[in-house]
């Protein structure tokens, strides 16, 4: 069932209105910061959401709709941008690891919904993950070693 785009647009702002609240509950409990002060930073987080999903429905580029989140904010944070300061002061009562706790609470109901799938792959996707484990892990300490020698703190 293909979703119009008005409905397209009122299911992602409400999805994103519910992640927006448990990251600020998340910031108020986990690091004591006031939801009124926070919550600023997380409508624009939200608006900047929003806006990537919509240009990821929409512009014809095979990208998916977080790359866009990443260059809108990059592009709003990037220190030549006339609204730098604003939005950096916006956001920085949002606490990082509060707004883990809302995607990875997803990752998880996403993975469950594909239990069936999973099982297909067996044994081979466990192979596969350690894998992807020990590269990430042996591959950023090869770059942490690298970098770290050439600045001398080693």
């Amino acid at each position: 069932m293909e979703l119009t785009t008005r409905q397209f647009s009122q299911n992602t702002l409400i999805m994103l209105l519910v992640i927006g609240t448990i990251t600020l509950i998340g910031n108020w409990v986990g690091y004591g910061i006031s939801p009124v002060e926070a919550a600023p930073g997380m409508a624009l987080i939200v608006v900047i959401g929003v806006v990537s999903l919509l240009l990821g429905r929409f512009v014809p580029l095979e990208l998916p709709s977080f790359a866009y989140a990443m260059v809108i904010a990059f592009l709003l944070s990037l220190p030549y941008s006339p609204v730098q300061a604003t939005i950096l002061s916006l956001t920085e009562p949002v606490n990082f690891l509060a707004t883990t706790t809302p995607i990875l609470a997803y990752a998880g109901l996403s993975v469950g919904s594909q239990v069936t799938q999973m099982r297909k792959v067996s044994w081979k996707l466990v192979v596969v993950a350690v894998f992807v484990f020990f590269g990430t892990f042996f591959g950023s300490a090869l770059v942490a070693q690298a970098v770290m020698s050439i600045q001398g703190s080693l």
